[in-house]
């Protein structure tokens, strides 16, 4: 387990999948702004925990999000994604 360097270009872009994974199967707007936290586990892949930053109708709100990712197989899903805060 690790504390990742904040907004690395691969951090940014997961955080970007999943927040369209979730506008998709939500129907929803969100925006991407930032992602304010980042915790990274390596299990048979590797499990990203990102605090995501979003707009919802000009509103800012933060969700945390869990995406697994495994780089040989291709694979990326997003796990979890939940609101935490409106900010």
């Amino acid at each position: 387990e690790s504390q990742g360097s904040e907004n690395s270009v691969e951090t940014e872009s997961l955080a970007r999948f999943a927040v369209e994974e979730y506008n998709k199967k939500e129907n929803a707007l969100l925006e991407f702004v930032r992602v304010v936290n980042e915790k990274v586990q390596v299990v048979s892949g590797t499990l990203y925990y990102l605090t995501i930053e979003v707009t919802d109708g000009g509103k800012k709100k933060l969700y945390e999000a869990k995406i697994w990712v495994k780089p040989w197989a291709n694979f990326k899903e997003v796990q979890e994604f939940k609101l935490v805060a409106d900010s």
